[in-house]
C-alpha cells in the first residue's frame, strides 16, 4: 500500500513541491494577504495532517492562520489512498467517518506475499476494514470542517522564515503571499506539516536522518480489463513486486518495482513498463489501460530526532515519511495531529496544570510510533523485496508461522492498522491506562460521539453522581455511565486514549486524576 512518496517526477513537481503531504487542493478560501496579524497557532501546510489540526484548534476556540504554498487548485491527483480503522475512529470523533466510507470502497482482507491473509473483519472496531479512497476525499472533508470552525486558510503563501523570541513568548513566521509581497505572522505557537521537504524543519535547522530505502517505485491510477479477486493484491516474484487496490468506481491503484530497471525520478515512464512488472510479480497485468497519471518515485526512511523545539512542532511526513508498504503515511500523519491539537488548545486556554509537560509528551508518546511505523512498513518492503532463495525461504516461513499464530497475527493487524497502538503509562498505572479506548456503548450514548465536542469522558458505574470537584475543573468534562454492572472508573482524553483508569477509585485518587 502507498502513503507518500519522497520525491515526484518533474509532471508532479508543481503540484506537490514543498508542500503538506502530497497531494493537490481543491478548497475555496482567501489567498495570501500579505497582511501582518496575530493568531494563537500558525500551521504551515494544508495537507490532511494540517487541515485535521486546524480544525481541531479552531473548534477549541484557538484562533489559526493555515498557510500552503500550493496555490488554490483543483485536481484529482493522489498518492496516499489508504484510510485505516484507527484513522476512522479518529474522524468518526469528529462527526466525519460516515460521509468518507461513502466515497470509498471498504476491504475487509488483505493478501501480502501471495500468501498471508490478513482478516480485517476481527478488528474490535467500528471499522473492520481498509478504507480505499483517494486522499483528496479526506481533504475536502477536513477543508470543509476547517473553514467551517473560522480556519484563516491561505493558498499561495510561502514561509521563508521564523524566528522564537522568550521575551514575548511566542514565534515570529515571515510569508510571502500570493500577491508576492512578504509579511509577519505572530503566534504563541507554530505547527509544520508541510511535508518531507519541510520549510519548518530547515528553518529549525533539525537533521531528517535515514537513507533511500527503495528508489524507481512505479505508480499509477489506471483501468482493467480484467479484476482481481477483490482482495488488495499485493506480491512479491522474482526481481519485482506489485500491488493493485480497487477505487471502486472502475479505477485502480498500482504499484510496482523491478530490481533490474532502477531509473531516475526524472527518467520517462509509461504504462508498458508497469504492465510488465506486474506480470512478472503477480502473473498478469489484468489487462491494465487508460492510465490517468502515472508517475515514478523514491522512498525514504527518516525521521527527525525531536518533534518539539521550543514553541515549534513537527507532524506527519515534516517529522517522518517511510516506505509506501502499509498505507500508514497519511495515517500515522492524522494521528499525529489528533495527538496534538487537544494539548495545544488545553494549553492556549489555561486548562493544564503543567503545560510544558503535556506539551512534551507529544513527542514522547509520538516519536516512538513514528519509529515503529518505519520499521514495521520496513519490514514488509524488505520481505517484498527478498531476493536470494534463503531470503524468499525465510519470508515463507514468517508468512506461514503468522497465519498459524492468530495472537501475532492479530497484533500485526493492530499495528497496521493502528488500533492496537498505545502510549506508555507511568509506572504503577492500571493496565488500562495508555491504552486506546474502544467506541464504547454507555448510557448517554456511543463514546466516540461524546468526544464530539473535545472534551474529557468520564465513564462510571450506573448511579455514580458526577465528581464534586468536576464543576471546579477548567478542563472540560462530559459524565456518562456503563450499561452495565462494571465497576472500573475511566479517564478518557479528547484522542480517545485512556488518561486514567481504576477498578474502585476511592474519591481522592479520581479528584487527582481529574487535576492532572
Amino acid at each position: 500500500m502507498t502513503g507518500t512518496s519522497s520525491k515526484p517526477t518533474t509532471a508532479d513537481a508543481a503540484v506537490t513541491a514543498g508542500t503538506a503531504d502530497t497531494a493537490t487542493s481543491t478548497g475555496t478560501s482567501g489567498a495570501g494577504s500579505g497582511k501582518s496579524g496575530t493568531v494563537d497557532v500558525v500551521v504551515v501546510g494544508a495537507g490532511p495532517t494540517g487541515l485535521l489540526l486546524a480544525g481541531d484548534l479552531a473548534t477549541q476556540g484557538v484562533s489559526v492562520a493555515l498557510v500552503e504554498r500550493r496555490p488554490r487548485e483543483a485536481g484529482t491527483l493522489t498518492r496516499a489512498f489508504a484510510v485505516h480503522a484507527r484513522t476512522l475512529e479518529l474522524l468518526d470523533s469528529r462527526g466525519l467517518a460516515d460521509a468518507l466510507v461513502a466515497t470509498g470502497t471498504p476491504l475487509h482482507r488483505m493478501r501480502l506475499f501471495g500468501r498471508l491473509s490478513l482478516d480485517l473483519t476481527r478488528l474490535p472496531s467500528r471499522f473492520p476494514f481498509l478504507l480505499i479512497t483517494p486522499q483528496y476525499e479526506v481533504e475536502q472533508l477536513l477543508r470543509d470542517r476547517a473553514l467551517k470552525a473560522g480556519v484563516d486558510l491561505r493558498y499561495g503563501t510561502e514561509l521563508l522564515g521564523l524566528n522564537q523570541s522568550d521575551a514575548n513568548a511566542g514565534v515570529t513566521a515571515e510569508i510571502r503571499g500570493a500577491d508576492g509581497r512578504r509579511s509577519t505572522l505572530e503566534a504563541r505557537y507554530l505547527v509544520g506539516t508541510d511535508g518531507v521537504r519541510s520549510s519548518v524543519r530547515r528553518a529549525l535547522g533539525l537533521p531528517f536522518p535515514g537513507e533511500a530505502v527503495i528508489k524507481s517505485i512505479v505508480l499509477a491510477d489506471v483501468r482493467l480489463t480484467e479484476a482481481p479477486t477483490g482482495l488488495l493484491t499485493v506480491n512479491g516474484a522474482g526481481d519485482a513486486f506489485a500491488f493493485i487496490a480497487p477505487f471502486g468506481d472502475g479505477w485502480y491503484r498500482v504499484m510496482g518495482w523491478n530490481r533490474t530497471h532502477q531509473a531516475d525520478d526524472n527518467d520517462p515512464v509509461d504504462l508498458e513498463e508497469l504492465r510488465e512488472i506486474a506480470r512478472t510479480a503477480l502473473g498478469s497485468d489484468h489487462g491494465m489501460h487508460d492510465a490517468r497519471w502515472i508517475s515514478r518515485f523514491h522512498s525514504d526512511e527518516r525521521q527527525v530526532p525531536a518533534y518539539r523545539t521550543g514553541r515549534v512542532f513537527l507532524a506527519g511526513d515534516a517529522a517522518h515519511v517511510h516506505s509506501p508498504a502499509g498505507g500508514q503515511g497519511m495515517n500515522t500523519g492524522l494521528q499525529d495531529a489528533a495527538n496534538l491539537s487537544w494539548k495545544l488548545a488545553a494549553v492556549l486556554r489555561g486548562q493544564s496544570a503543567d503545560p510544558e509537560a503535556l506539551l512534551d509528551s507529544y513527542h514522547g508518546e509520538r516519536h516512538p510510533v513514528g519509529s515503529q511505523v518505519l520499521r514495521a512498513s520496513g519490514a514488509i518492503i524488505r520481505l517484498a523485496m527478498a531476493r536470494t532463495p534463503l531470503q524468499r525461504f525465510a519470508r515463507t516461513v514468517l508468512t506461514h508461522a503468522l497465519s498459524a499464530v492468530r495472537p501475532a497475527l492479530d497484533k500485526v493487524i493492530g499495528r497496521i492498522s493502528g488500533v492496537g497502538i498505545s502510549y506508555d503509562a507511568p509506572k504503577g498505572s492500571h493496565r488500562l491506562t495508555g491504552t486506546r479506548a474502544p467506541d464504547l456503548r454507555l448510557t448517554e450514548g456511543r463514546l466516540l460521539e461524546l468526544l464530539r465536542d473535545g472534551s474529557f469522558v468520564l465513564v462510571t458505574p450506573p448511579d455514580t453522581p458526577a465528581p464534586a470537584t468536576a464543576a471546579a475543573e477548567p478542563t472540560p468534562l462530559v459524565h456518562a455511565h456503563w450499561t452495565d454492572d462494571r465497576t472500573t472508573t475511566l479517564l478518557i482524553r479528547p484522542d480517545g486514549y485512556i488518561a486514567w483508569a481504576s477498578d474502585r477509585p476511592g474519591p481522592d485518587a479520581l479528584r487527582g486524576a481529574l487535576g492532572r
